[in-house]
């Protein structure tokens, strides 16, 4: 796995009242979620990233109130197409 060194001013630590351990981890879990949110992750590639399983993931961004899935407008079309029974194109 290729690692990544973040630097970040030690009173952020101080401000947080957390440990070290749980602000990086919150660091981690925030770029998850932006790369999610911009298309750039899948949802198991960005729990994977957060170092959490899909469904714990998915259930932070669900308190989050962030959709757990991400279609672009066309994809939400053709979804509701196939719902609907119908397959023809747009």
């Amino acid at each position: 796995m290729a690692e990544m060194t973040v630097e970040y001013p030690d009173d952020l630590l101080v401000a947080s009242g957390k440990p070290r351990r749980e602000v990086e981890q919150d660091l981690r879990f925030q770029l998850a979620v932006r790369l999610f949110e911009v298309g750039q992750l899948s949802l198991g590639k960005a729990a994977e990233l957060a170092g959490w399983n899909k469904v714990r993931f998915g259930d932070e961004l669900g308190r989050l109130k962030l959709p757990v899935v991400n279609l672009d407008d066309q994809e939400i079309q053709a979804e509701l197409r196939a719902l609907r029974g119908d397959h023809r194109r747009g």
